[in-house]
């Protein structure tokens, strides 16, 4: 890769507080090509000093061949083709803190403007993205936050708050359609996702907790340690198989991971359960676990437009790249997205502060549930 052009500091931009669907807040406005024409920037009240064309941005995700990351990645191509920057999706098979320092050392000498990654373990690489920002590489993530000191703009599928009861909420549903009763009946549960230091799916479960503690009292966790997989699709089959040893009355498990929801699906397909004998949700796209859903196995599960999120992602690292500067309040136009307004980084992460200017948040604006009914209206 060319060596290009880079800023010695960090820029940002955001998205604006619409409701819609769950209660979500996030982007808005005409959802169409926005003010701005393909590789332009455009008009928002922030200031707008530079032009996305031309600028490379390393898009890292947590692991790669992951169903989900594969699909942000198709999705960020696609846009950036429109928009007139290029992103160089790059990564590793293992979700590991090691190999993730590494990509971002290897793009940072490559010469890239800009990394947008999602962090396997946010003090990690705290380190390697401090380097890449004094070396004038503008960082941004998307889908598990760094340290927000680390990065400029976190594009964020939604709150702690949101995603957490989400995932409760889809629980109840499916315990209700098997016939439990969730307000009285002692609901025995547990968790099965990646890693506690993975820093989105952490958040959710311990908002999702606090919110069970609240609405449904009698419910108990049996394993609050939780299960973890590593994001390894053998490796969650496996921890699943050994939940369903440990606990084979269990009523619900919660696999907020898109390696462990289907990891965990097949562990109870294995093990002869289906959606009338145990109630398995989470996030994950629907094509990883459409076959489940149509064999009985799954009433619902959920995720959101993972291929936006990736696109916004990439646009919010080039836009700072080229020098563009906002603060919490501004708004501007994402291409093909909408109006968006910078969100401070408490809405994701209670007490954190913002900086003044160049640090912040944006929210997708929808998620999505999906079911026997829908799935087959969504390709990715």
């Amino acid at each position: 890769m060319s060596q290009l052009s880079r800023r010695n500091f960090c820029r940002l931009m955001g998205v604006s507080v619409a409701t819609v669907g769950l209660g979500l807040v996030g982007c808005g406005g005409s959802g169409s090509s926005g003010s701005g024409a393909s590789g332009s920037s455009p008009a928002g009240s922030g200031p707008s000093t530079g032009d996305v064309a031309g600028k490379t941005v390393a898009f890292i995700p947590k692991v790669t061949g992951n169903a989900f990351f594969e699909s942000a990645n198709n999705g960020a191509q696609e846009h950036a083709k429109k928009w007139g920057f290029t992103v160089d999706y790059v990564g590793d098979s293992t979700a590991s803190v090691s190999a993730q320092v590494s990509v971002i050392n290897q793009e940072v000498a490559a010469g890239v403007d800009a990394l947008c990654i999602s962090t396997v373990d946010a003090n990690g690489v705290s380190d390697a993205l401090k380097k890449a920002t004094d070396s004038g590489v503008v960082v941004c993530t998307w889908d598990s936050d760094a340290n927000p000191e680390d990065r400029c703009l976190m594009v964020s599928q939604g709150t702690p708050d949101i995603l957490g009861k989400m995932l409760v909420d889809m629980g109840v549903d499916g315990l209700k359609r098997r016939g439990k009763d969730p307000d009285s009946d002692a609901i025995t549960y547990c968790w099965h996702y990646s890693q506690a230091t993975v820093t989105d799916q952490n958040s959710w479960h311990v908002a999702a907790e606090k919110y069970i503690s609240e609405a449904y009292p009698k419910w108990q966790n049996v394993h609050p340690d939780n299960y973890y997989s590593e994001q390894d699709a053998e490796k969650a089959i496996t921890i699943g198989e050994a939940v369903l040893d440990a606990y084979p009355d269990i009523d619900l498990i919660i696999c907020n991971d898109s390696t462990a929801l289907p990891g965990q699906l097949q562990a109870a397909e294995n093990k002869g359960y289906n959606q009338d004998t145990i109630t398995i949700t989470g996030f994950a796209s629907p094509n990883s676990v459409k076959q489940y859903c149509s064999n009985g196995t799954i009433y619902n599960w959920g995720l959101w437009d993972c291929g936006l999120q990736g696109a916004m992602g990439c646009y919010a690292a080039a836009y700072l790249a080229a020098g563009n500067t906002v603060k919490v309040g501004d708004k501007i136009d994402i291409p093909d997205v909408g109006e968006c307004e910078v969100l401070p980084n408490d809405s994701i992460a209670e007490g954190v502060s913002t900086k003044g200017e160049n640090n912040g948040v944006i929210l997708l604006p929808e998620r999505l549930v999906f079911t026997k009914e829908n799935v087959n209206d969504y390709n990715f």
